[in-house]
């Protein structure tokens, strides 16, 4: 499969290829946009890099990302946030900026401040976007979704009952966008892993490496997104005026963590025994999981955009990656 500087492209309005914009990426030290940089690099857009730490705190790897301009910014303070996007003043914002860590957050002491990175740091970035009249692409999630039966969830269904504080701040983001703004994507994702970061498979892959056995939930399905290929689909957006709601993870068909950790195992090498367990078997965890987290991305293709490669694909490129030490 072709993933040169033409991926994703194929469909998308030959003009947009060839006007340089400016890209202003939150949330740079993180498994994302770290990935956004790099993309925005290969196709000669403009990129300023953002995140709460004085300086960028991600994996050195000698990419673009270290290299472009560099602005500390804490998305809760709002003054903070409209004097740095008005300084800016891109074309496009980049929202990857999120409290992430799921059971954390079920913390009383930990809420309030999930809520004001998540939903109020949001709506920060929507008001500066709205004097700013730029696109904004926001970084969603299925947790905005009870996580019930097995239907696909599809992008427009308005149909949110969050399972816990993370999801309820994310669908605060949400709306916080989409009640500021009209020149909007919002993206929802699932499963995410990246180089940048902690991830599920880097888990596995040291687990396995320790342990003959593990055991791994089978009831809860979804499909993994491997930001490399989330980028490239993000920068094709930005690159148009589609905007609107959108779920975005790999192809390849909907998978139990267990699946995917066979096929982890699989294709690292590893002798490891994979069992399945219910969630109800595997422990209680703070904060309640969904078990519908298949999202129905038809709407990628309905759109002109190309689909993501298929997640077992996406797995071998990232387990080359990380061997390479990248």
């Amino acid at each position: 499969m072709e993933h040169g500087g033409g991926w994703g492209m194929s469909k998308i309005d030959e003009e947009k290829r060839g006007k340089t914009m400016k890209f202003f990426v939150t949330g740079v030290a993180g498994q994302l946009g770290h990935d956004v940089m790099n993309e925005l690099a290969k196709r000669g857009h403009e990129g300023v890099a953002s995140d709460l730490a004085p300086v960028y705190s991600g994996i050195d790897d000698g990419s673009a990302v270290t290299k472009m301009p560099y602005v500390s910014m804490d998305i809760t303070d709002a003054e903070a946030v409209e004097k740095t996007l008005l300084q800016v003043k891109p074309d496009v914002v980049v929202h990857c900026a999120a409290w992430t860590a799921v059971d954390l957050a079920e913390d009383e002491d930990k809420q309030e401040k999930v809520r004001a990175i998540n939903a109020y740091g949001t709506q920060h970035i929507a008001d500066a976007c709205k004097k700013l009249d730029c696109k904004v692409i926001y970084i969603s999630t299925d947790y905005v979704f009870d996580g019930q039966g097995e239907e696909p969830w599809k992008p427009d269904c308005k149909d949110y009952k969050p399972l816990n504080v993370y999801g309820q701040t994310k669908l605060e983001g949400e709306l916080a966008i989409s009640q500021t703004l009209t020149k909007y994507f919002i993206v929802r994702i699932a499963w995410v892993f990246g180089l940048n970061g902690k991830n599920f498979i880097k888990t596995m892959l040291q687990v396995g490496k320790n342990h003959d056995e593990v055991r791994v939930v089978n009831d809860q399905i979804g499909t993994p997104t491997y930001t490399l290929d989330l980028a490239r689909l993000l920068i094709d957006m930005a690159e148009t005026e589609k905007y609107g709601y959108y779920h975005a993870t790999n192809e390849g068909g909907y998978i139990s963590w267990y699946d995917f950790t066979c096929e982890i195992f699989r294709q690292a090498g590893y002798q490891t025994k994979v069992t399945p367990v219910t969630t109800q078997e595997y422990g209680i965890s703070k904060a309640a999981r969904p078990f519908n987290s298949r999202l129905d991305k038809s709407k990628l293709a309905e759109n002109g955009f190309e689909p993501l490669p298929t997640w077992q694909d996406a797995l071998a490129r990232y387990l080359e990656e990380l061997e390479n030490g990248r």
